[in-house]
């Protein structure tokens, strides 16, 4: 399970002079671009800052099973009736800057848009200085059955506060993308999900008891799975493999209907502007079919 998530490794945040929670609150009120200190390579300049305009974004803390999660949320500043709602799934790193971003720009489209750190329990990301420490203190420490009922609570928190439960999506990036196949197989509540290079394979404990592809025919909700050919973590023979699966005789409707785009130069981490992996043409293409695959889904 480490090797593509290792690959985040290469722009692991150096450590900040505020906690994240604090950074987030600061974003709120336009404090753009203090999350990026990068101790392997610096952040891109061309790193996209979504403004404030005709949104609200603010930190809220959600009650998940007597933890308080912290989440960033953002949405239209005036919305007409119940919003449609994306939940955001974070690489390893967290709630850091750039998923604060992305939940920005699904509000600027209409979007309540949710990014809980699901990384609550087990401690602070950035603090941590490799990625084998961020492994095996705080992913290794935070189970699949967890990071799932966090989403629950998320959709419970968002159906109180003008969400629309029967317009539930969910997208996810490397570690968030791999959750985002388990939401989808798993939770009632979704109605489609898009899937940036999240692992489809990997070893099993009693944390990651299983994986998509062994629980792709279940699959609840269909997914678009964006995905790098030159993504040497995550081999296209993976991708290959999770295509039959979905296509099975025994397949739900929604796994059938499930379907991927690879980008044959993209590497891992396509998407992701504030580092160097970073793709404009991919990343720019498979933003826009994400959005239409969450309209055309009825997200």
């Amino acid at each position: 399970m480490t090797s593509d998530l290792a690959k985040d490794g290469a722009a692991l945040f150096a450590s900040r002079s505020t906690s994240r929670r604090r950074f987030m609150k600061a974003a709120t009120l336009g404090s753009l671009g203090t999350g990026f200190a990068s101790a392997a390579l610096p952040v891109l300049s061309q790193a996209i800052k979504t403004d404030f305009a005709g949104i609200q974004s603010e930190e809220v803390t959600i009650d998940s099973n007597g933890t308080n999660v912290a989440a960033y949320t953002s949405r239209p500043a005036q919305a007409q009736g119940k919003l449609p709602i994306i939940i955001v799934a974070s690489e390893i790193f967290g709630v850091h800057e750039y998923i604060a971003d992305v939940t920005r720009r699904l509000a600027k489209v209409g979007y309540l848009a949710i990014a809980p750190e699901f990384f609550t329990r087990a401690g602070e990301p950035t603090e941590l200085g490799t990625v084998a420490e961020i492994m095996s203190q705080i992913v290794a420490k935070t189970p699949d059955q967890q990071v799932l009922a966090d989403i629950e609570a998320a959709l419970k928190w968002a159906g109180t506060n003008n969400g629309d439960l029967n317009r539930v999506g969910m997208t996810g990036f490397c570690w968030g993308g791999r959750i985002t196949w388990l939401a989808c197989q798993k939770l009632s509540s979704m109605r489609a999900g898009v899937a940036w290079y999240g692992r489809l394979v990997g070893d099993k404990s009693d944390s990651f008891p299983e994986h998509p592809l062994e629980l792709a025919a279940q699959t609840r909700a269909p997914v678009l799975g964006l995905y790098g050919g030159q993504d040497t973590g995550i081999p296209v023979t993976d991708v290959e493999k999770m295509k039959l699966a979905l296509a099975g005789p025994n397949a739900t409707a929604a796994a059938k209907a499930s379907t991927f785009v690879i980008y044959p130069d993209a590497p891992h981490a396509f998407h992701a502007d504030y580092r160097q992996t970073y793709q404009e043409a991919p990343a720019k293409d498979g933003w826009q079919k994400a959005l239409a695959w969450f309209k055309e889904k009825g997200v």
